[in-house]
């Protein structure tokens, strides 16, 4: 079953325990910079957490010339096959809301795996401002609304 990580950024308080949990449980260790979740903080406490939309019509995929982003059919999720990634970084690139990164030690691009289908960066959220959810309509239109706000917020900084 498709399932997706859905954000309120109203319930964030952007104290970064969804961030630490991610790199524990992504690379063993506490190292935000590699997390693929990733808090924007901005200005009067507003924060939005943000990791892999995993679109439709991944922009990512597309520019991969070595196929290492690979959609698994069964849970819909992208993941990178670190052995076909030359990290050229043109994934980096391609992703209109940035939510693919580089690892500058493994030389790889890492993105959200959803953690295998057990995201510690839910589980350990204190406010539940990340949610785990099964891919109905309500979920996917949810999804579709708050991606809509964040590439047209994007374009706007740009």
């Amino acid at each position: 079953m498709e399932m997706l990580l859905i954000t309120s950024p109203e319930k964030c308080i952007g104290c970064g325990t969804c961030e630490l949990a991610c790199s524990l449980s992504q690379n063993g260790e506490f190292r935000p910079a590699i997390s693929r979740v990733n808090v924007f903080r901005f200005d009067k406490g507003k924060n939005v957490p943000l990791m892999c939309f995993q679109c439709e019509e991944a922009a990512c995929m597309a520019v991969c010339k070595t196929n290492a982003l690979v959609r698994d059919e069964e849970t819909g999720v992208i993941n990178v096959d670190e052995d076909k990634c030359i990290g050229c970084r043109m994934c980096v690139m391609a992703c209109p809301f940035g939510n693919i990164a580089f690892d500058r030690v493994a030389k790889v691009a890492i993105k959200c795996n959803h953690c295998g289908g057990e995201p510690l960066c839910v589980e350990f959220c204190p406010t539940e401002a990340i949610e785990y959810l099964p891919a109905d309509t309500a979920t996917l239109n949810r999804k579709k609304a708050f991606s809509a706000k964040m590439k047209q917020a994007l374009e706007e900084v740009r």
